[in-house]
């Protein structure tokens, strides 16, 4: 699944060719995906300049002159594409959504596994909306802190990996960078999130600010669906330090792989974790 740094990469993508664009039209292939498609979307957009492109969670919202948003969630397989102006482009299976802007550039919408979400809200019904008003801080704001962190898990009995799963704690991270920054900080993913020291939460804001502003500047992480808005692939993938990397010697340590067995992998929540025993404690 996309998480907050594939969101952003693509959203990014976006702005330049959507930004003080309009609405040409929007041809809409099936009636739903996750949920249904807005009724009369088509009509509702058509004609409306777009004014700011931002990211919510793993929401890219696209913000238009009279106050609505399309809110677009890629769900688990979800891809956004480019056509450019003046290129002949033939649908391809999958391609649920197509808007045409003003100068003919076409963005595209594509989801095999059809887990993902369109849907139409007012701006000022932003934060009382049922898909976003749960959710937690972003984790490169400022109000994800080390004080809010440990005033959020305190008395909690989930571990820290769990709890920096929770989009109602902090959105975004996902399963692949919750590791990452896990390791980065020295810091079991098994210990309880209720135990986390103010010191140790400091350590951990810092690693999570920077493991995921790395992946964001390496365009995200490609595993299997993710792809850029010009259909090229993310490369943080390589920089990992932990993630699927079981049995391999951790690199930020001097544990011996033929005693520890090197990098381990175990399951919570039905989520695969990656972590080396002898540096996270």
């Amino acid at each position: 699944m996309p998480e907050l740094p594939e969101v952003e990469t693509v959203m990014r993508g976006l702005a330049p060719v959507m930004l003080n664009n309009k609405v040409s039209k929007v041809k809409l292939y099936r009636k739903d995906l996750r949920v249904p498609f807005p009724k009369n979307m088509e009509g509702e957009l058509a004609g409306l300049s777009i004014v700011s492109l931002k990211r919510r969670a793993k929401y890219i919202l696209v913000y238009f002159d009279g106050g609505l948003i399309l809110s677009v969630h890629l769900g688990m397989s979800g891809r956004i594409l480019i056509n450019p102006k003046n290129n002949k482009y033939d649908l391809k299976k999958h391609d649920h959504m197509v808007i045409t802007l003003q100068d003919g550039v076409q963005i595209i919408y594509n989801d095999p596994r059809r887990f993902g979400m369109v849907f139409i809200l007012k701006a000022s019904e932003l934060e009382t909306h049922a898909a976003f008003r749960h959710l937690g801080p972003e984790p490169l704001g400022n109000e994800f802190s080390a004080p809010y962190l440990v005033e959020s898990f305190k008395n909690k009995k989930a571990s820290i990996k769990q709890a920096l799963l929770d989009q109602r704690m902090v959105v975004g991270v996902g399963n692949i960078y919750a590791s990452e920054a896990l390791y980065q900080s020295n810091i079991n993913p098994q210990k309880l999130a209720g135990e986390i020291t103010a010191k140790k939460a400091e350590e951990l804001v810092i690693a999570t600010r920077d493991v995921l502003r790395r992946a964001i500047n390496a365009g995200g992480s490609t595993l299997k669906d993710y792809r850029h808005t010009d259909g090229g692939l993310g490369y943080f993938q390589h920089n990992f330090q932990v993630y699927d990397q079981e049995g391999k010697a951790c690199p930020d340590c001097n544990c011996n792989i033929d005693k520890t067995g090197g990098i381990k992998r175990i399951v919570q929540s039905g989520r695969s974790t990656f972590y080396c025993p002898s540096k996270q404690k």
